[in-house]
């Protein structure tokens, strides 16, 4: 059961720790960022505000009493990705990217908790 709760740990903290740099990198508007609003046809004055709002999400997944809303705020976020992509017509890998770090989450979310689980199976 330990060892669970161990690799839930892992799998939900390494989307997280991927959420914290992709909201750093929006909110500093590096090169990649200003590149890729670009080929998304998005104004880059959104970088800013996603980066806050993907912060914030991992915020609130990180604390105990909040982590069931931060994850459907952010598996509503990975939706938005996703459509976005269809909408550019990209590639099959970029579509499944934020599918599959949801899926990572809510499994690591599984595997950590009863309360979790409780949840899921409603």
């Amino acid at each position: 059961m330990e060892t669970q709760r161990r690799i839930g740990q892992v799998l939900s903290g390494l989307v997280l720790l991927f959420m914290v740099f992709d909201g750093v990198i929006h909110v500093l508007r590096i090169a990649p960022v200003v590149s890729a609003f670009q080929q998304l046809a998005y104004p880059l004055t959104t970088a800013v505000p996603l980066g806050i709002i993907e912060l914030a999400c991992v915020a609130l997944c990180v604390l105990p009493a909040t982590r069931l809303i931060g994850a459907l705020l952010l598996t509503a976020y990975f939706g938005g990705a996703v459509a976005t992509q269809l909408r550019v017509g990209a590639a099959p890998f970029e579509l499944l990217f934020p599918v599959l770090l949801g899926a990572l989450l809510w499994g690591g979310l599984y595997m950590i908790g009863a309360r979790v689980a409780r949840a899921l199976e409603r």
